[in-house]
């Protein structure tokens, strides 16, 4: 049995940040970063049966064109993905009365759709970007005991041959995507590549306002490595997390952003709300497998 202090729940036994029980969750959810883009997405599903919100975690789970479905914000960074995808995985896979694992496993498809910035000139924003690969720099996978076919330990050792990092900054690691997924939500209108996940928005991602940074060619370095004939495309916040704990925990993952700036040329996007709305049905149609 799992104790209260590892695993707390609330007082009607929901599961305790998403505050949800596994009745009030589909077997596909779609997160988001910003709360206020749910109901821009849950708009066009036929029901809504439930809603529930706490602090930056908007649920709404309904039907969508006669499929189940949950749409889920996660709020900024890879700390709210290890809260949201660790709670994900215990509404299926843990028993929340008797707190124990149960012993045949749910594998969720968990898709994040955001936004980026690009890190290839030729990179247009208001584009998509699937991520083959998310690639961390926040440090976060570290801190757990993954199995050796999660990470991709030969790509990770050659960026850092590659790149001279920093042994100050936490050590990259580099997870792929569900093929699955990849093969049909992207098609062949999105941009593929490596997706790099920054723990912040200024410094870990080569931004200068008033401090300067401990590794100013990171951009540089991450421009120029190419592996099996995958460039890193964009900067985020959330994907690495994603596919190191989804795939950890046996979930399917996938992640497809849309470029709202290009980093190389200084460009950002007047439109990309729209953009993104424009899209939305087809891609839920895609992450559903109804298109």
């Amino acid at each position: 049995m799992i104790q209260a202090s590892e695993f707390p729940q609330n007082a009607d036994g929901s599961v305790y940040h998403l505050h949800l029980h596994p009745e009030q969750l589909a077997g596909t959810v779609i997160l988001l970063g910003d709360p206020g883009r749910v109901p821009i997405f849950s708009k066009y599903m036929e029901r809504i049966d439930h809603k529930q919100m706490n602090r930056e975690i908007v649920t709404h789970t309904g039907i969508y064109k006669g499929k189940p479905l949950t749409i889920m914000s996660t709020g900024m960074g890879t700390d709210n993905l290890d809260i949201v995808v660790n709670e994900l995985d215990a509404l299926v896979n843990i028993d929340l009365k008797t707190r124990e694992i149960k012993s045949e496993k749910t594998s969720l498809n968990l898709v994040r759709i955001g936004t980026c910035g690009s890190l290839q000139e030729d990179i247009e924003v208001n584009k998509f970007i699937a991520s083959a690969y998310g690639f961390g720099i926040d440090g976060l996978m570290n801190f757990y005991n993954v199995e050796p076919d999660v990470c991709d330990r030969a790509m990770e050792n050659a960026f850092m041959d590659h790149s001279n990092w920093l042994k100050t900054l936490p050590r990259p690691y580099f997870v792929k995507a569900s093929d699955k997924l990849i093969e049909r939500i992207a098609k062949n209108d999105m941009y593929r590549g490596i997706t790099a996940t920054a723990q912040g928005f200024y410094g870990p991602q080569g931004r200068v306002l008033r401090l300067p940074l401990a590794f100013p060619q990171m951009h540089d370095v991450m421009k120029s490595f190419e592996y099996n004939d995958l460039k890193i495309t964009n900067l985020e916040m959330e994907t690495s997390a994603l596919y190191g704990l989804g795939q950890s925990l046996g979930h399917k993952t996938m992640t497809a952003c849309l470029v709202v700036a290009n980093r190389v040329t200084g460009k950002f996007s007047e439109n990309y709300k729209q953009t993104m709305e424009d899209s939305i049905e087809t891609l839920i149609d895609r992450i559903l497998n109804i298109a």
